[in-house]
This record gives structure tokens, C-alpha cells and sequence, in this order.
């Protein structure tokens, strides 16, 4: 009997509908390729949803998404995200009401950013190739910065005080960092482990990441070796010499930074997919690019993202032999058809890529 998963869509804003649609088109490829069975369902969490429902363009008024949608979107086993972003909400309203929420309360520890550069997609390094640039990002994803810590006092006055607290546990931080060795250790040969901080100003958290970093490192992963960059020095080094790197764990706020720059080096948000994981529940895949609203409806934005985001799906919910089809495809097609990774340049329309990958699926 053929495996069946349940996928929960969330197309979400502008473009989000437009290239969720042709991940799902490369998806039913996929499944006939890998031998499982899905179901899909839609749900509308949107900002056009939020402000028919009488939601504040300019303040989170009412609930993005209602406690009772939370509880069905956890029936399902993994889900997959187009896009969160709209011109006429504020920001910050549909990405702490969805985004942040969903990875908060389905505990999405784990922000997974491969950084790789396929076949025929221009590097903006000089000198660059798809054998220089090939690594992955763990970011620690509900703790840090962006737990909401912190207040402000006397808004509006001479006086005004805000603060933002960089919050870190023992919990959270092993947690991220075992997940990373681990991948680590299965990626490649090269089992190098990167940890990115800012030891030398951040003494409080950043001294609580390279203990751990280095006692687990040295008491369960003896085998990988460990090695560690101020954020700063990554920066520098990412751009310098992207071979340098094989797998990065750092936390949630540099993360967030350093996976941006990272999708640049593989070409750009076109082509960048990430993951909000937690190993043993439910996570959350999507493309890097936004919403980009002033391509929607036009079938030019490039759908390549959602469908690698796609590809980390399936390779999350078990099924390899799909994942590695998809993304065999992806570099099939980046390699031998796309003129332009930019939205209106591929050569091809939103639609006729989506054809192009699943069709190299089906004959994969």
C-alpha cells in the first residue's frame, strides 16, 4: 500500500498562489517517481484574507490565523508556504502573525538554508562555480532576538527607551546545534562544522554557544571538525571563498542575515528555498523571494524557489529518491533552458518552467 502524506498550502500573498501552483504540478511528478500518495488542502491565511476580515492595515488587530485553523494545519504532516507579504498591511502584521506564530507554537526550531549554486545560474562571484558554492545554514529559529523579549518606555519623548533582549537557553541552543553536527556528519566528507557568533562583544550568549558548541562537539562528534567565524568574518568569507564552507550553525538574528547573503551567492531570491523544522513534528517549507506583488498575475516570476522549498519537503517526510528527482530537474533546467534566473527574463513563463520541471521528473 502506497504511503500517503497530507500537505497543508498556504499559496499566501502575490506571487505565493502562482508558484505553490507549479510546485504542486512538480509534486504529482514526483509522486509517481517516488511511489507515495498525497493529499493537499488550501488554506487562505493572506492579507487580503486579514482585511476583508476587518484586520487594521496598520495594526495586528485581529488574529492572522484563529487558534481553531492552528489546530488543523497540525493534522497534517508537513507544510508548504508560497508567500507572506502584502503592500497594503504594514509590515510585520502577517510575518508575526503567521510566520513567527507557526514556527513559534509548532516549535520550528530548526531554519534549514541550503546554499547551493546549480547549473547555468550566474554567480555574482567573480570566478565562481557550482563545485565553489555548496553548503548549508542551520539557524536556531525561536530563540534570540526574536522571542519579542525586551519593552519600551516614554515612546514619543526626548527620553525613549527600547529594548530587544537576545535570549538564549541551554535547551535551545544544544538542540540547534546537535541537528547541526548531525547533518553535519551525513552531508559530505569534508564534516566541517561552522559556528558563527560575535563571541568578542556578545560575551553572555555568544559564550553559551561556543561551550556548547565545543563540549558536544568534542564529547559526541569527534569525527566532524569544528571550526568557528565572527559573523563578520563570515561575511567577508562567504563572498571571498564560498568553498570554504560545508555546514554553518549559528543563531537566530546572524542566521537570519547571513542566509540572505548566502542566497545571493547562489544567484539570488529566485532560486533560494529554506525550511522551518522541528525533526519530530511539523515543518514548514517555503521560497526565500517574498511575495513580490508587483509581478502577480503576470506569469513571469520565477517559480524555481518554491519548487526546491518542495524538493526539502519530500526529502523530510522520508522521501529521497522524489527530493533527488526534483532537484536533478531543477539543475537539469537551470543548466539547459533558462535564459535569466529575473522574473520576465527566463525565456519561459511561470507556467512553462513548472512544465519543464516536472517533466524532467517524469523522466527522471
Amino acid at each position: 500500500m502506497a504511503r500517503t502524506h497530507r500537505i497543508a498550502v498556504i499559496g499566501g500573498d502575490g506571487t505565493g498562489p502562482e508558484v505553490v501552483a507549479e510546485g504542486l504540478k512538480v509534486l504529482k511528478a514526483a509522486a509517481a517517481v517516488g511511489g507515495f500518495a498525497y493529499e493537499t488542502r488550501d488554506f487562505d491565511f493572506s492579507g487580503r484574507r486579514y482585511l476583508a476580515r476587518g484586520g487594521s492595515p496598520t495594526a495586528p488587530t485581529i488574529p492572522v490565523i484563529a487558534d481553531e485553523e492552528l489546530a488543523q494545519l497540525k493534522t497534517f504532516d508537513a507544510i508548504y508556504l508560497g508567500a507572506v507579504g502584502d503592500p497594503d498591511v504594514a509590515p510585520g502584521i502577517l510575518e508575526k502573525g503567521l510566520l513567527l506564530r507557526l514556527r513559534f507554537e509548532l516549535d520550528q526550531y530548526i531554519n534549514l538554508r541550503p546554499v547551493k549554486l546549480y547549473p547555468g545560474v550566474p554567480c555574482p562571484l567573480a570566478g565562481k562555480g557550482p563545485d565553489d558554492v555548496d553548503f548549508v545554514i542551520v539557524r536556531e529559529n525561536t530563540e534570540g532576538l526574536y522571542t519579542g523579549m525586551g519593552g519600551r518606555q516614554y515612546v514619543g519623548t526626548p527620553h525613549e527607551v527600547a529594548t530587544q533582549i537576545m535570549c538564549n537557553t541551554r535547551h535551545g541552543v544544544e538542540r540547534c546545534l546537535r541537528y547541526a553536527f548531525d547533518l553535519c556528519r551525513k552531508r559530505n566528507d569534508q564534516k566541517m562544522l561552522t559556528l558563527v557568533h560575535k563571541t568578542n562583544v556578545l560575551t553572555n550568549c555568544g559564550d553559551l554557544w561556543f561551550r556548547a558548541f565545543n563540549e558536544i562537539g568534542e564529547a559526541d562528534y569527534p569525527d566532524v571538525r569544528r571550526d568557528y567565524n565572527h559573523v563578520d568574518a563570515c561575511c567577508m568569507w562567504m563572498i571571498k571563498n564560498p568553498e570554504y564552507y560545508d555546514t554553518i550553525v549559528t543563531g537566530n538574528m546572524f542566521g537570519d542575515i547571513i542566509t540572505d547573503l548566502g542566497a545571493m551567492v547562489q544567484g539570488g531570491m529566485g532560486i533560494a528555498a529554506g525550511g522551518n523544522i522541528n525533526p519530530a513534528g511539523l515543518s514548514m517549507f517555503e521560497p526565500i523571494g517574498g511575495s513580490a506583488p508587483k509581478y502577480t498575475g503576470q506569469n513571469k516570476i520565477n517559480p524555481l524557489a518554491a519548487i526546491a522549498a518542495l524538493a526539502m519537503l519530500l526529502a523530510e517526510l522520508g522521501e529521497a529518491k522524489a527530493a533527488d528527482a526534483v532537484e536533478k530537474a531543477i539543475a537539469h533546467v537551470t543548466g539547459t533552458k533558462l535564459k535569466s534566473m529575473a522574473a520576465g527574463k527566463m525565456g519561459y513563463t511561470t507556467t512553462e518552467v513548472g512544465d519543464l520541471v516536472a517533466e524532467a521528473v517524469a523522466g527522471a
